[in-house]
This record gives structure tokens, sequence and C-alpha cells, in this order.
């Protein structure tokens, strides 16, 4: 028996599952998580393919990489893998990374309160986490500076016609269209399949026709798409669904008009959403904003000051929300599997 890779991970999920390895790694060079998150991207990608693609992993995955910070506040480090991209932040994995860090017991769990900072790509994210009886009950953290890039921008969708969208940074630029504008569309799970076509649609008419740019992270586009609209649950304030792409879209083959649906309320698209919604005017300081996916959760998240981000106007969120272990894997690469960074076949995959 002989292995090229052996990668111990912990699985975790809030509906969508969020792999985090602990293990089996080598050192990733960089003086800061993001040069380590950029190594990693051009030196060696095929790990993000063999967490995340089949037989490993399937299109709604996500997976993290636990790396020793480098900024000297930070308690640890962590880069964030995702099907076609290494985002610069994602609230949903951050609330994952935290949730393994402290249940697995490599840092100290404090109750009923603990907290730490982590380094993201991004930077500094400062954590509050309730615990109880050895569980991470409910994590809270500080992201970076949200804001609206573009608000209700009218873009021509093929074959969807035009199609009214805001565009906000929440830690990846989502383009954010309500749900009501097409007919007979609802936000459930029975719906899925054309919630992704729609929101895979839109997204690629709106990189094509709404430029956007990040004054600290040049090159970042828009890479995922929201679908929001009212809940008819008195706990949640709003309802959405984002669509994760999974591969590239091609006006010319409808077979690529599709993506994953991200099963749970979306951090950074929560903030996203939340920074839309301060710029119209509809959402103060300091008020709970409670988002639900898809699924029913919900993660809270709260504008808590104003804030630049270069020349523009920007809001500073908190996020709160859980997720639940659901296994202990060691995923091992065999000297003699030919499929070294996995498969992606149209059955399921964009």
């Amino acid at each position: 028996m002989g292995f090229k890779r052996t990668i111990h991970a912990v699985d975790t999920h809030a509906g969508t599952p969020m792999r985090v390895i602990t293990g089996g790694v080598p050192h990733i060079p960089g003086n800061s998580v993001y040069e380590k998150m950029k190594w990693l991207e051009s030196n060696d990608d095929q790990l993000r393919k063999l967490m995340l693609r089949g037989p490993r992993g399937y299109p709604a995955h996500c997976c993290n990489i636990i790396v020793p910070p480098c900024h000297p506040e930070a308690d640890a480090g962590y880069i964030i893998l995702e099907q076609i991209e290494y985002p610069m932040m994602s609230g949903g994995n951050t609330i994952s990374v935290v949730t393994v860090l402290l249940e697995m017991g490599m840092l100290p769990m404090k109750e009923p309160v603990t907290e730490l900072v982590l380094e993201a790509p991004a930077g500094l994210i400062r954590v509050t986490v309730e615990c109880s009886n050895g569980r991470a009950k409910y994590v809270t953290f500080k992201n970076v500076p949200a804001f609206a890039a573009h608000l209700d921008a009218v873009i021509d969708v093929p074959h969807l016609g035009k199609v009214t969208v805001d565009v906000g940074w929440g830690g990846m630029f989502y383009v954010i269209a309500d749900v009501r504008q097409f007919k007979g569309l609802e936000l459930i799970p029975a719906h899925g399949r054309e919630i992704a076509r729609v929101s895979a649609m839109i997204r690629q008419a709106a990189i094509e026709q709404l430029p956007v740019a990040h004054p600290h992270y040049p090159g970042v586009g828009i890479t995922i798409s929201q679908l929001s609209g009212p809940t008819d649950d008195p706990n949640a304030d709003w309802k959405n669904t984002v669509t994760m792409a999974t591969g590239g879209l091609s006006w010319d083959d409808p077979a690529t008009w599709t993506g994953a649906l991200d099963r749970c309320p979306c951090g950074t698209g929560t903030c996203a959403k939340m920074a839309v919604l301060h710029a119209k005017g509809e959402l103060p300081l300091n008020q709970d904003f409670r988002h639900q996916g898809i699924l029913g959760n919900i993660y809270t998240g709260r504008l808590v000051e104003e804030a630049r981000i270069g020349d523009k106007s920007a809001v500073v969120p908190t996020l709160t929300g859980t997720s639940w272990i659901s296994g202990l894997n060691t995923l091992v690469l065999d000297n003699d599997d030919p499929f070294t960074e996995g498969f992606t076949p149209g059955d399921i995959w964009a």
C-alpha cells in the first residue's frame, strides 16, 4: 500500500458541507495567509481539485486548510478552497474553521465565551464564540468592510430578458436579484434546479456587463450570485439562496447554465446583502438582520460601524451562525490512481 497524498480532515456542515483540513499538507510558503493562498493557487492547485471533485467531493462542497498564522495577533490561519476559486473570505467556512479549532482541541475553549483572532486571506478576523459543554454553540465574527458596487442596475440576460440586480462585496462580489422578478420561482428546495439555472445566467451576464473593482484585491471580480426575497418565517427577516459556480458557462451550451446551491444562509452573501440594504437606506447600523437559507436555518448579521474602502463608503458587518461536525476523515490518493485531480462528469457538474 502506498499513497501519493494523505490528508487528515474534519467534515462540518451548516447545510453546505465544509471540509477543514487539519493535517497532511506540506509547508506553504508566504509572509501572510494571502501570500500562502496565492502560492497554493499557482503551485499546488491539485489539492483543491482533489478535495472538492469526485470521488472525495461534490459540487456544493467547500474546503479549508488550517495553516500557521503570519500576523502576530492571530491564533490560526486558514485558506479557503471552492470549486472555481480561492475566496478572500467566506462566512460559513469561517464558522466551520472556528468550530473545528475549538471542538477538536486545536485551540483552547473557554466557557462560556472564547475569543480568538484568525488570519484569513482577507486579513484579521476577530471572533467571539458562545461555548457550552464542549460545543461552539454560536460563532460571531467581525468581517472585512462590505460595500455596494452597483444598485438597481438593469442587465440583459440571454433567454431571461432584462433583470434588475445589485452587486455587493461582503468578502466576495455577489450579484443579487430579487426572486420575485421570476414568475413562479420560490426559494425552496423543490425549485433548486431552476434557481441554479437562473442564478448562473444572471452571474455570467453581470460578469460581462457590470465592472467591479476592490482597491485592495486587484483582479477579483463577480464570482457568485444570490436570489433574494421575503420569508414567511417570523424568526427571519429575509431569505436567500446563493448559487456557486462549478465550472465555466457558455451561452451556446445550456448544459453549463447551472451551479451548486449554497445550502447554508451564506455568510459573506449576508454581509453583501446588508451593505446593499444600508446603501439604499433600508438597514441602519446596530440592527439585527436575520437571513434565512434555503433549508430554513438562519445567520444573524449586524452592521456595527461605517468605514471607507478607498473612495467607497462601506460598513463593517458582524455575523453569527453555527456549524456542526459531521465526520472525521483520512483522504488519500493512491499511487496507482490515474485520477490525480479527481473528476467532474457532466451529470451533476457544469
